[in-house]
């Protein structure tokens, strides 16, 4: 007897670890769906669909697919296509990414996707699917209704079932109505089958709500669109049910089906109303915090972009036509999301602090955000912001009780080009009351920027006015000009950048001489000599700054580069051998300074260093933590103007 019972309590525990072993998972949410074409997939599926699917994203293959490996009633990751072979992009597939993407991460999101292309919401309803088949669908969708031995429901009740072993239905999805237009008792007849499934699947219907989404709007072009009044009216019908706005959900030209854009963004939505009965907080498009300010550069009128604390750029376009709208910034795209209304809003990582170019991809096609300023960089007019530093970046801010000098647009006119061309020049504050002259620094941008570069980005008569009024700076003259490489360096063609060897901008040295420095001397109170001229630039334009000041010593005995490119530079035979004559050198030029940042890989600071191998007497400063970039230079005109003009 004692060995019988052990043998009872052995059978006992192992049925017991059995069923254990094959207990459903709490944290294994899955969602039905069912209904018509839009719901069975008809965009075409896109490269970017195939990728990036997390894991935590399972089908269950409601067919068998040989194509892929997949057999009916087995678990997949949510790969698409979801429904069949041959069928495309479903709202379920951005559903379920949304889903797991605001879900804890032990959680895990399964579907099951049954939908016929064409069919009515009786193909779903146990007591008229026999009928239907026999009598009212069509030939063409017989193979879709054999895929599921005729009878849709009993397929999708029957995996349901298997589903449930392995985790816990939490909803229904439905999108249909296209077939049923005009049927004002549709909302009975879903309540049919939803009820149904409740019982058939031994379920609660307040704890497996329904999701209902609306047919294409097309602005009211949409051809079945006029459905869309009946399917609102669900919830008055089941009051577990919600329905799902296609507002500015985009569509492919028949006006029928939704195309890929639209099916992301309706899965979307369905994904925030779930996550939302679900006590997540997860709502469409982003949060801007309170904290975030406006930009400086915003347009008058605009509420973005805006910076928060945490340096965050969050960016907003009205764009109702697009499929995709992103933000490309600090060499990363980020997408931005749509709402209802075809309004796209998107946020960056943190950035680094400083002045950023900007562009906007709206479906490809690269332009200027219309809410901000534009600046002329990376050869074209771009838009711009500002990451703010602290107090540290007082000295390029406008300050009260300083007195302010003024740039202003000098056009002259270049016999050496045949051109009218434009300098940006800058004048102290004390300029038009004194009768004075002044030295002038010839200040020149980077590749693919203008003469408005310095000003703008650069902030240079700020940084001018503020260390002229706290003595550091001699007051003096800055011009400024496009230097002639505003067009792209034409790589492709086999152009050199070698130091001294470079034709790309070399037009400019022929105007300085020839044109921009006469025509300054005569229309500004200069002291027109080499003691009292000085040039730097900042990338390409510290290449110019080279280039012009070591061919012609005879005008200027200062100069400078900021992030300087300066390549290939042989110092003991460049510039016939100047920097071999370092005593020369030095007593010709009275001060030479080089910079970039600590993030660049200009190789600046070897530079130096071979030059002061050679003896010459040379400056180097590092921007921490920056790039090729404006604050970068910002700095680095900061260092460099104290030490030019002094005591002459």
């Amino acid at each position: 007897m004692n060995r019988f019972c052990k043998k009872i309590c052995l059978a006992v525990a192992l049925v017991a670890f059995a069923m254990n072993a094959h207990a459903a998972d709490p944290n294994f949410y899955i969602f039905l769906c069912f209904g018509q074409s839009n719901m069975e997939g008809n965009a075409r599926i896109e490269q970017r669909d195939l990728e990036n699917v997390d894991p935590r994203f399972m089908m269950m293959a409601a067919v068998d697919d040989a194509q892929r490996s997949r057999k009916m009633g087995e678990w997949y990751t949510a790969v698409p296509p979801l429904c069949r072979d041959h069928t495309g992009l479903t709202p379920v597939d951005y559903f379920g990414r949304t889903m797991v993407k605001h879900l804890p991460e032990n959680v895990r999101v399964g579907v099951i996707n049954v939908a016929i292309g064409g069919c009515h919401i009786e193909t779903f309803m146990k007591d008229s699917i026999g009928q239907y088949v026999k009598t009212r669908a069509p030939q063409w969708m017989a193979g879709m209704l054999k895929a599921y031995d005729d009878n849709p429901y009993e397929r999708l009740v029957m995996l349901a079932k298997k589903a449930q072993q392995d985790g816990v239905i939490k909803g229904i999805l439905l999108h249909q109505g296209e077939s049923n237009t005009g049927d004002k008792d549709w909302p009975n007849k879903v309540a049919y089958v939803y009820h149904q499934l409740i019982a058939d699947l031994n379920l609660r219907a307040e704890d497996v709500p329904l999701l209902a989404g609306e047919v294409v709007r097309a602005g009211g072009r949409g051809r079945c669109a006029s459905m869309n009044d009946i399917i609102q009216t669900l919830p008055q019908t089941i009051h577990t049910s919600h329905v799902i706005s296609s507002e500015g959900c985009t569509n492919a030209p028949d006006f029928l089906h939704f195309d890929a854009a639209g099916y992301r963004e309706l899965g979307k939505r369905y994904a925030y109303k779930m996550l939302s009965l679900l006590g997540i907080e997860a709502a469409p498009g982003i949060q801007v915090p309170a904290d975030a300010v406006l930009s400086p550069y915003a347009i008058p009128g605009f509420e973005f972009p805006k910076v928060d604390k945490e340096r965050k750029a969050y960016f907003r376009v009205e764009a109702p036509s697009a499929q995709r709208v992103q933000v490309d910034i600090c060499s990363k795209k980020y997408d931005l999301d749509r709402d209802e209304k075809g309004v796209w809003t998107g946020v960056t990582d943190p950035l680094v602090v400083g002045f950023h170019y900007y562009f906007l991809y709206i479906d490809g096609v690269r332009v200027v955000d219309p809410a901000s300023d534009t600046f002329f960089g990376c050869n074209v007019q771009a838009s711009g912001i500002e990451i703010p530093e602290g107090p540290e970046g007082d000295y390029y801010r406008p300050q009260v009780g300083v007195a302010h000098g003024q740039v202003r647009s000098f056009q002259y006119y270049s016999t050496f080009k045949n051109e009218w061309r434009r300098a940006l020049v800058y004048t102290p504050a004390e300029y038009e009351k004194s009768k004075k002259r002044y030295p002038v620094l010839y200040l020149q941008h980077g590749m693919g920027e203008d003469e408005t570069g310095w000003s703008k980005q650069g902030f240079m008569q700020n940084i001018m006015d503020n260390l002229i009024s706290s003595g550091e700076v001699v007051p003096m003259i800055v011009v400024m000009e496009s230097g002639d490489i505003k067009a792209p360096f034409n790589f492709a063609g086999g152009g050199s950048n070698r130091q001294g060897f470079s034709d790309y901008g070399a037009s400019f040295y022929g105007v300085m001489t020839n044109d921009l420095i006469p025509a300054i001397d005569k229309n500004f109170r200069t002291r027109a000599d080499r003691e009292h001229r000085a040039m730097a630039g900042l990338s390409w334009g510290g290449h110019q700054t080279f280039d012009m000041v070591l061919t012609h010593p005879e005008l200027f005995s200062y100069m400078g580069a900021f992030s300087g490119a300066i390549f290939g530079l042989d110092v003991k035979t460049a510039y016939d051998g100047i920097f071999t004559r370092a005593d020369e050198f030095n007593k010709k030029m009275h001060y030479v300074f080089l910079s970039c940042g600590s993030e660049e890989n200009f190789g600046t600071e070897n530079l130096a260093n071979s030059l002061r191998e050679q003896g010459i007497n040379v400056d180097f400063y590092e921007s921490p933590g920056t790039h090729h970039e404006w604050l970068t230079w910002r700095r680095g005109f900061r260092q460099f103007i104290p030490h030019i003009f002094k005591n002459k």
